[in-house]
């Protein structure tokens, strides 16, 4: 039995945080219904290139597997009728839209609780649902400028730099399905479930941790460093070797005294000016310059040896191809796979929640409204000429097929 088989999720999502999400529970067995637009042909995901074909495409692949898919339109009565029958059968309700939009369209414990008094509704958008930008929407590039986030990523002589991943819509993806099981728990043991409002901007916020802590406390001013380095840590940074770079962490004075052994350089470790984390970083522009010209001298792979000989924290910068070739990911089948009837097979990092004995089966991305049939039938017992209603109305197609 896979870990959350139970829990059921009707989510109202579309391209990056909000398919996140519900992947999480998905991947771990909860019944995720991925509701669809039908008149907009879908998540946008479907369409993202380079490797697309009819619908389908590999970046769906990688938010949606695991999942099934009904189109509806809440915009029409009819489409709201048929929300109204699948509330009893959910545990949670989850968009990631904008702030206004739940209430526009229904989707808030004060609209459907009449109709399943545990029924949890978790919101992910840009802002929330108050405040002046509560109507603005948002992305993931959007969100880490103006959360500060660029203004401390990238070089000092360099512009302020987004981050290479879309790392605050997979961080409000991992808020949402932790809301999500918290609010399905706390529904269960109280028999009454809420509403939980979240945005990506308040998760971006959190996210700068000690850095915010600093600038809220003390009026800390974080600044872009070079080499990717910590902002008071030294060295903690990456290091530019004679074939490549790697990037070494010394933030203990033990793991700084290996570090001088493996460069052999011990007399680094006795200099007073950088005998404590205190002293290196305040003599960092002395310190620096010594090892980055120690770390010239040798090969990325010689450094990495010797150092990791040492004990010292260290890794090569690799290539996204390189990292999903570490003989790591061989020995934890870190990789999953499987076979797509468009888009042939399927290799994709897997779900990095492990529990062990339990497993949950991979299945394919779903095609669009490819289980209408299927669920309104399951979750609200409607009959072959009520699907056939619904087809003619354009709500589903015949069958639910895509």
């Amino acid at each position: 039995m896979a870990l959350l088989d139970g829990i059921r999720v009707l989510a109202f999502e579309q391209f990056g945080a909000g398919p996140w999400a519900t992947l999480q529970l998905a991947d771990l067995g909860a019944d995720v219904i991925k509701v669809e637009d039908p008149t907009v042909a879908g998540d946008l995901g479907r369409n993202v290139p380079p490797f697309a074909e009819h619908g389908s495409s590999l970046y769906f692949e990688g938010f949606n597997r695991n999942k099934r898919s009904l189109t509806l339109d809440l915009r029409r009565p009819q489409g709201r009728a048929v929300l109204h029958d699948l509330i009893p059968a959910v545990d949670a309700v989850f968009s990631n839209l904008r702030g206004d939009e739940p209430a526009r369209l229904g989707l808030r414990y004060a609209d459907l609780a009449h109709l399943n008094p545990r029924l949890v509704c978790v919101s992910l958008s840009g802002f929330g649902m108050t405040g002046p930008r509560a109507g603005e929407g948002a992305y993931d590039a959007t969100i880490q400028a103006l959360a500060g986030w660029m203004s401390v990523t990238g070089g000092p002589d360099q512009p302020p730099t987004r981050s290479g991943l879309s790392l605050v819509d997979f961080c409000g993806g991992y808020v949402s399905a932790l809301a999500i099981l918290a609010g399905v728990i706390a529904a269960r043991r109280d028999g009454h479930g809420g509403d939980a409002d979240l945005s990506l901007f308040e998760t971006a916020l959190a996210l700068l941790s000690y850095l915010g802590t600093w600038s809220a406390s003390r009026e800390w001013e974080p600044m872009r460093m070079r080499d990717s380095a910590h902002q008071t840590v030294v060295p903690f940074q990456s290091f530019e070797a004679r074939d490549g770079f790697l990037v070494v962490a010394c933030p203990k004075e033990s793991l700084w005294r290996r570090l001088c052994v493996a460069l052999e350089r011990p007399e680094l470790a006795d200099d007073p000016r950088f005998a404590t984390l205190a002293e290196r970083a305040r003599n960092r522009d002395q310190l620096l310059p010594l090892l980055a010209a120690r770390f010239l001298e040798r090969d990325v792979d010689d450094w990495v040896a010797a150092l990791a000989a040492k004990g010292v924290p260290c890794a090569p910068v690799n290539t996204v191809a390189a990292a999903l070739a570490d003989p790591q990911v061989t020995a934890r089948d870190a990789i999953a796979h499987y076979d797509h009837p468009l888009l042939g097979e399927v290799r994709t990092p897997a779900t990095p929640l492990r529990f062990a004995g339990v497993t949950a089966p991979l299945r394919r991305g779903p095609f669009l409204g490819e289980h209408n049939s299927e669920l309104l039938r399951e979750l609200c017992g409607y009959t072959d000429a009520q699907l056939d209603e619904l087809a003619a109305q354009g709500l589903i197609r015949p069958g639910g097929e895509a």
